[in-house]
């Protein structure tokens, strides 16, 4: 396998992200993100100006613009305290080796370096996700910060200030907020939290809330963002099984 640094240190090649770009990208073409790409990519954003990819306000979100969005927001929070360490950058790698594979990780890291060399306004790149993303694939999008934000075991005051504040200007609910989180910052009621209720919830509400996210977190709500994204979205579902199973074996319930 080839090692991180060497990873990270290859070079960008637009030709390498035809697939996004021919088919893989909609409103990510468009707006802040859409600017990021085009100071990351100086023909993209010669043809930006142009009106070529001129931006048309809502289409779907495709593969491409979930995963430029994602990148997005992990420099967004790599550079929440000022300073990137190396420690951060192989705990990111590692990240994306283990959620999208060796050849995507290859691809992906160089844009990810080129896009922490830019100013980014994070406000506005959330406000652009909301008015574009749907809200399972935010949730998604979301849940996938999460772990990269407590890829080296812990998370940051900084990495949590951050977060919550992207989650607040991307549309995120508080719930919904506290439900991922508490995936990965774990404290005696998590179960409860994951399914957004409260310990003295009775063995009916416990079951109804379970239903309602199951339903909200089902991983066929991202099949169009790919294999990958789904198959995170999977653990995401079992994250949510497994607090309901936590509970029912206190409880004693089936």
């Amino acid at each position: 396998m080839t090692n991180l640094p060497d990873f990270f240190s290859k070079k960008l090649s637009l030709s390498s992200f035809g697939k996004w770009i021919g088919g893989g990208l909609g409103w990510a073409l468009g707006g802040p993100i859409g600017a990021i790409l085009g100071f990351v990519f100086g023909s993209m954003y010669d043809s930006m100006q142009n009106g070529e990819y001129e931006y048309k306000g809502f289409t779907p979100t495709q593969e491409g613009d979930f995963k430029v969005s994602l990148l997005v927001m992990i420099a967004a929070i790599m550079k929440a305290d000022g300073r990137i360490l190396k420690s951060e950058l192989n705990f990111v790698k590692r990240f994306l080796l283990s959620r999208f594979g060796e050849a995507e990780a290859e691809r992906l890291l160089p844009l990810l370096r080129e896009i922490l060399n830019q100013d980014l306004d994070v406000d506005e790149i959330c406000e652009q996700i909301q008015e574009n993303m749907e809200y399972p694939s935010r949730l998604e999008l979301v849940h996938l910060l999460f772990g990269v934000a407590s890829a080296d075991g812990s998370m940051g005051k900084s990495e949590a200030d951050v977060l919550r504040h992207i989650c607040l200007r991307m549309g995120i609910r508080p719930k919904d907020f506290d439900s991922l989180s508490a995936m990965f910052v774990k404290d005696v009621n998590s179960a409860y939290q994951i399914l957004e209720i409260t310990p003295d919830a009775s063995d009916e509400e416990v079951k109804k809330a379970y239903r309602k996210m199951a339903l909200k977190y089902h991983p066929d709500k991202v099949a169009h963002l790919g294999d990958d994204v789904q198959k995170a979205a999977k653990d995401k579902f079992q994250m949510l099984n497994n607090a309901y199973n936590e509970i029912k074996q206190k409880r004693g319930f089936n």
